[in-house]
């Protein structure tokens, strides 16, 4: 089993993970009593930016909560090529699958900027699921929205072209985040890699939707303009 104890260095920011997991959608239900079990067996750790949180074909034995910076599950290739599968930010978790079924973790999963995370062990999970079956219904949902979007991304690779592509990316993300904003930090590299498009194809197209007022980049975040256009270009109207 791997390590999960190693603490926050000193220094670094810290956010309550108390706070943090009152937002999460899988425990956000939780009584205070019942969430309070949960961070009782519930380690923190912190990952810095570049390093491996997960190898694939990890053993499956823990699950694991952001609770600042973001992570990338990936697939590299024999080549070195990176498929970025998704990112994550604060509030978002992984790991689910290979606990429920037991088997080896079927991504690797790394730090793109310094990371905090908490991390609850296999027999830890499994306890606080016997005691409370909102988080298992909370689980499936999650699952579900998961699988659900792995199929909008099949299509979308299929029928969509670049500009479609990153329309329907920016859309899923905005929609995340609840409203029109963006504040996930993701370079074109980055948004290339997440769908199968070279970086200066998504440089190209990025360009194109603001100077059409599609969307707003500024330093800190992106701001949908004018959503109607992202549904049509990204096969939604």
């Amino acid at each position: 089993m791997r390590d999960y104890t190693n603490p926050v260095p000193k220094g670094k920011h810290r956010v309550s993970a108390t706070a943090v997991l009152q937002k999460v959608p899988l425990f956000s239900q939780l009584s205070p009593a019942d969430l309070q079990r949960v961070t009782a067996v519930a380690r923190e750790k912190f990952y810095p930016k570049n390093s491996v949180i997960l190898f694939e074909d990890d053993p499956g034995d823990a699950l694991f909560v952001v609770v600042s910076g973001q992570v990338k599950v990936v697939l590299i290739g024999e080549d070195g090529r990176e498929v970025i599968l998704s990112v994550l930010g604060q509030g978002q978790f992984f790991g689910e699958m290979s606990l429920i079924d037991d088997e080896p973790r079927s991504a690797h999963v790394i730090a793109m900027e310094d990371a905090n995370l908490v991390v609850l062990r296999r027999e830890d999970f499994e306890a606080i699921l016997t005691q409370t079956p909102a988080i298992a219904l909370a689980l499936l949902r999650e699952m579900s929205r998961r699988l659900r979007r792995a199929d909008e991304k099949v299509g979308s690779l299929v029928l969509l072209d670049v500009h479609g592509r990153v329309a329907r990316l920016l859309l899923e993300m905005a929609e995340e985040e609840g409203g029109e904003r963006i504040t996930r930090r993701l370079t074109h590299h980055t948004i290339a890699q997440m769908i199968g498009s070279s970086r200066e194809t998504v440089s190209r197209t990025m360009r194109d939707l603001v100077e059409k007022g599609h969307i707003e980049v500024n330093r800190k975040d992106m701001v949908i303009r004018d959503r109607a256009a992202l549904e049509q270009a990204a096969g939604r109207g």
